[in-house]
């Protein structure tokens, strides 16, 4: 059977195409996939540590210069980051008028105390991290025209916790003014009495108070600072018995912890216990000052405590 061709004219061409034209196959069509967006690398910029802190109260975002200037304040709200010890003694006292006291003193591991790390290499470590020797620095210093025997406990040491070496020291400033016949001011800043060392650190207690006892038989005054925290043991004895207690805003104060009291007493704990705020109200304090104004607060309050002692002096 002949196949049939069908002649087809096109321009004065002539096409011959057979009855059966084959399928072509359409060309193989290449997609190209385009790239997702945001699948690179963020272009977001790593913020490097140490420039800014973070509000705990407001949330604000606080340059740490800044910070620093305003004695670790933060100046949207107000709320007091904790300090160094030695940074409150610079904010306070005149310049080079501070003579620290017993800076060479160390604790010692009178129990042998082991648990996850032995006391011996706690002390160790945190002497490192703090260059610190223990929780407290103490000294003779001026504030104003005022000479005085100043203790500033630093929480960032145990938890500002009172060993033997913290009352210690604290017992020899509180004789050394007695002997010399000038105020004292403490600054407190503690968890309580340090566990490691028992029954020792428990003793300090008593200790500090009864120099303090001497110290006001002198007629001579003695103001307590309580900042955040201020607990336990510490609370519980020379934190507490000062001729004027007074408070940074919002410092937590007390002898246990909240949970403790709540589970011991069955009772719904009301708002804002044991802040400083709840405790002026009650009168445990006596006032409560803001950290910038700490230094003009305490040359006011050492003016008035110490008139009658300029007036005896005075007499002859």
């Amino acid at each position: 059977m002949s196949t049939t061709s069908f002649t087809k004219k096109t321009l004065g061409l002539e096409t011959v195409e057979p009855a059966v034209t084959p399928t072509i196959a359409p060309p193989e069509t290449n997609f190209v996939k385009k790239p997702k967006l945001g699948g690179g690398k963020s272009k977001k910029k790593e913020i490097p540590e140490g420039l800014w802190t973070k509000c705990k109260r407001c949330s604000t975002m606080v340059f740490d210069k800044e910070l620093d200037e305003n004695l670790k304040v933060c100046p949207k709200c107000q709320f007091h980051f904790p300090i160094g010890a030695r940074e409150r003694i610079h904010s306070l006292v005149e310049t080079c008028s501070f003579e620290e006291m017993d800076a060479e003193m160390v604790s010692v591991d009178v129990l042998n105390f082991t648990g996850v790390s032995t006391y011996a290499s706690k002390l160790t470590d945190y002497q490192k991290s703090t260059g610190q020797k223990d929780a407290v620095i103490t000294g003779i210093g001026k504030i104003g025209e005022h000479r005085l025997g100043l203790g500033v406990m630093d929480f960032t040491f145990l938890g500002g916790s009172m060993g033997s070496v913290v009352g210690e020291k604290l017992t020899r400033l509180i004789e050394k003014a007695t002997e010399k016949m000038l105020p004292v001011v403490i600054i407190s800043a503690s968890g309580g009495a340090r566990m490691y060392e028992g029954m020792f650190s428990l003793m300090q207690m008593a200790k500090t108070c009864g120099a303090l006892a001497y110290h006001g038989r002198s007629k001579l005054p003695y103001i307590s600072v309580l900042t955040d925290p201020t607990t336990a043991g510490v609370m519980a004895s020379y934190a507490s018995v000062g001729d004027i207690i007074i408070a940074e805003p919002g410092a937590m104060i007390g002898f246990a912890g909240p949970r403790v009291i709540k589970d011991t007493t069955q009772a719904e704990l009301p708002p804002g216990f044991q802040t400083a705020e709840f405790l002026l109200d009650r009168g445990l304090i006596d006032a409560i000052v803001p950290r910038k104004e700490m230094k003009k607060q305490l040359i006011e309050y050492l003016d008035f405590l110490t008139a009658g002692l300029k007036r005896t002096a005075a007499a002859g």
